[in-house]
Parts: C-alpha cells; structure tokens; sequence
C-alpha cells in the first residue's frame, strides 16, 4: 500500500547508495545521452480533461475560475455556473472512446520523430496515468485507461524512447481563483484532492513569490516525479515552469539525484529539460519554449514548440502552422546544437486532427529523403548563412519568418558537409559564400577539398563549381517549398 513516509525514506536511500548526490556539484557529472543527441526531433503531447471544452487552451481550468475570462463566460454560457458544474465534471466526459496508443505511435513514427513526451500530469491536476498517490487519474476516472503506460509500451515495440512530462508543481496556484467566488472549489481542503491546494496566484517571475509552496505539498510534487520516474523509467524527464521557485531548489536536486542513480541502476541514459535557469547550468538540459537560439551554442539544447500557434491541446479555433516552418524551425535548431520537440494536441475522443496528421506526414516525408542531414549529425564550424536573421528567447515562434534564397544552415556527419536552403528559388540557382574559394592564408575560411555535391530527395545531379564568390549550384529540375538539402563530399 501506498505511504508517501515510505517514498520519501526511498528517495534518500536511492541517493544516499548512488553516485549522484542532491548537490550541483555531483549533478554536474552527469552528461547528455547520445541517444538524444542523435534523435533531433521528438514528439510533445497535451491531452487531458481540458480537450473536452476545447476552447482557449490548456489553460481552460484556470481561466473558467477568473471572473470576467472568455473562459468564465464561455463556461457559464454552455456548462452553467461553476458551483454547479466545475473543472472536475469534465472528467466523466472524457472517454477517449477513439483513443489508440498504437495507431498514435505509428502516426508519429511516420512524422520521423526519435521520442516522444506525453503529459503526464498538466497544471490541472489530473494524472494521466496510473497512480498510488491520488485517484484523480485517468486509470482510475474518466478513460479508465493508463494512457501513459499504453503509449509508454508502444514506443518500446516501435523503437521510440519514452519520456514524460510534469506540470504538476503549478498547480500550487493554478485552481486557485475558484476561491475568489462561489464555485465548486470552495472548500477543497485535503491533500490529494484535485483541488488541493488552489492557493492565491503571485506573480510568476517572482522567484520568491508567495505564498511559499509548503513542505507538504513540495513532497507530494517530488513523490509524484519519483513515481513517474520508477514506474515507466522515463529516459526525457520534461519539466515545465515555475520550478525555478526558489523553494523548489532542494526538492529539484533530490530529484535529479534520485533521476541519475535509478537510471544508473537500470543501465539507461536519461535527460531532464528545464527552463528559467531552474537548474544549475551543466547538471540538466536547456529547453527554450517556442523559441530557439539565434546563434549556435556550445551545449547542447531543446526548444519544444506546437504545431498550433495558440494553443498546446486541441481547441476548436486552433491556428496550425505549415509544415515548411516547422521544417525551417527543425534545420536551424539541428544546425546549432539543439533537438526539436514538437507537440500536437489530440482531440478529446482520442483522434488526432486531420491539420496535425498533415503536418506530420508531411514532416515525416522530408525527413525520409533527407534525415541523413538531421539524424546523428554534429555542428560545424558555421551553422548559418544569409540574411535572415533568427530571433532569440522564448515565445517567438508566432511570427513567421521569411527565409530566402541566400539562407542556409549546416550540419556534419562522417565525411559529409549538409547545406540546407531554407527557401530554395524556381531557377535552380544558389551560392554558399561559406564554401568560396579562399587564399589559405584567409583563415578562418574553410579551406578543404570539395569532391562532389548531390541533392537529397531528387535524382538529378547538380551542376555545381566552386569560385570566389562561393559554391556555385546550378539545377533544372528540382522544386520544393521545403528545405533542399545539399550532401556535400569532402576529402
């Protein structure tokens, strides 16, 4: 039977007889898994309880609390007044009748992806997973199904690592404007309750913001992750924000501690993202959400973004971006030493839109003609060209960026240079200046011997002559609105 006295004790023995200690000193040994360094492009999941509305975003449980919200009124206009029909009455609506694990594997397999990262327990509070710890989870409510460990077990069968995500440490604050009025929140007082703690919402790049989450609700967060951990052996432990918290920080290295000393028992390699500078930098990975790095970087990183510019779960007015940008995204990313995490928001009944599938499928071509450019490949000595340039930091991917001709970005495997065109031109004709002609004393040019060029995904053979004003390409009959890719020889 559950204890979370007897989980908590686990956790100290787990580090205590491990070679990781709940230090950032210790934690700084622990290096990034070359599984993820060559997978590239992974998959994210939002589904839960807040797919049932479809309106706004995940967010839904937290906006229909704030009076006044498009949420609220939206709420009260179909559901009626939250009193009466709160958040947790979605639950017995969500029945993911269509839901298929397999069939949701293979889309994604298909789409190329290495990984992918359910949620596993969003800012509502609800598990999609099979629990000790609460009953508010889909195995026991709602699908009656272990939706984590069906798609855990089809990723096994399909050659996919398994990673998992968790939200949960917002939900500190996430329920907690039911309060300001009369819902059904009132009055959920104990631990363990979907509601609980619902406590007043401060402000979020506070790191010191209170009310300070307390010592019970912080062990039942780190619980939680260690149960995640022990339970699917997740090889990507994806955390959200809000874990830069300052009273977080003793229970984060607890956990990666815990994280590191149980996948070295298991013999895996693991990796843990964070944002905010949460964690020490060097003892886990830098995620940047829907954003990336303008310039290459000496560490390795990830940006997770959607294939829906306003929303993470499906809502009934999703804007889906084209495919083209999301392959852009992924080549710059790649180039300059990151992983791509893209996440697609299934519909409540547990089909997965038609704009997603096509986005996938599309994604998944391309990268069946030209993985050999993303897949295992290293950055090189310049990881872009041309005009156009990226913009740095989070939450920059609404606007589209327009690439042209004279763009291109660079990766490296084995004997082989990939030059990608980001917007290849109806004549056919291209100069990589990074590839020019240079008097060996112009250091730091590139100076080394180019035996043949190729295009990736057609079968015709480039014209193709290096000069001084840079490699010179020449083709008749290739077209795509996507990426091209050149494999370039060296000696």
């Amino acid at each position: 039977m559950y204890s979370k006295e007897m989980y908590l004790q686990q956790i100290e023995d787990v580090i205590n007889r491990g070679p990781y200690k709940a230090n950032w000193d210790s934690l700084s040994a622990h290096e990034t898994p070359a599984w993820f360094r060559d997978a590239k492009f992974g998959i994210f999941i939002h589904w839960g309880a807040y797919s049932i509305p479809a309106f706004g975003n995940e967010w839904y449980p937290r906006n229909m609390y704030i009076q006044g919200s498009p949420e609220y009124e939206h709420h009260r206009r179909v559901y009626g007044d939250q009193k009466d029909f709160g958040y947790k009455d979605f639950i017995p609506l969500f029945k993911a009748e269509h839901f298929d694990a397999a069939a949701w594997i293979d889309l994604f397999k298909k789409a190329g992806a290495k990984y992918v990262v359910p949620v596993a327990e969003h800012h509502d509070g609800f598990q999609m997973y099979r629990s000790d710890i609460s009953h508010w989870n889909a195995f026991e409510m709602g699908p009656h199904r272990d939706v984590l460990g069906e798609l855990t077990e089809e990723m096994h069968k399909n050659g996919l690592v398994n990673g998992a995500s968790t939200h949960r440490i917002e939900h500190w604050f996430f329920m907690g404007h039911g309060r300001d009025f009369d819902s059904d929140i009132t009055g959920s007082e104990k631990e363990g309750d979907l509601y609980w703690p619902a406590m007043p919402e401060g402000d979020h790049q506070d790191l010191f913001s209170k009310p300070v989450p307390t010592r019970e609700f912080l062990e039942d967060w780190m619980v939680r992750t260690c149960e995640l951990i022990d339970r699917y052996h997740v090889k990507e432990l994806y955390f959200d924000w809000w874990i830069q918290h300052s009273s977080a920080k003793p229970y984060l290295q607890k956990i990666a501690a815990y994280y590191y000393n149980r996948a070295a028992e298991w013999k895996e390699e693991v990796v843990i993202a964070y944002k905010h500078d949460a964690f020490m930098f060097g003892t886990a990975l830098v995620d940047i959400e829907r954003g990336q790095f303008a310039d290459v970087q000496p560490f390795y990183w990830q940006t997770d973004t959607a294939a829906a510019k306003n929303s993470w779960c499906y809502t009934e007015n999703n804007e889906f971006k084209k495919a083209k940008d999301i392959l852009c995204d992924l080549v710059d990313v790649v180039s300059k030493n990151g992983n791509l995490l893209l996440n697609v928001g299934p519909k409540a009944d547990g089909t997965i839109s038609e704009e997603d599938t096509e986005i996938l499928l599309q994604i998944g071509a391309w990268l069946k003609a030209n993985g050999e450019a993303i897949y295992g490949s290293r950055v090189w000595r310049t990881a872009a060209e041309g005009p156009t340039k990226v913009e740095e930091g989070q939450f920059t991917d609404g606007k589209d960026k327009v690439f042209t001709k004279e763009d291109f970005r660079f990766t490296v495997k084995g004997s082989h240079l990939y030059a990608a065109c980001l917007s290849y031109p109806e004549d056919g004709r291209i100069v990589i200046k990074s590839l020019a002609e240079q008097d060996a004393s112009r250091l730091p040019k590139f100076h080394g011997i180019i035996e043949n060029v190729e295009v990736l995904g057609f079968e015709e053979s480039p014209v193709w002559k290096r000069t001084e004003n840079g490699l010179e390409i020449e083709t008749q009959n290739v077209r795509s609105d996507k990426p091209v890719v050149f494999k370039i020889a060296i000696k």
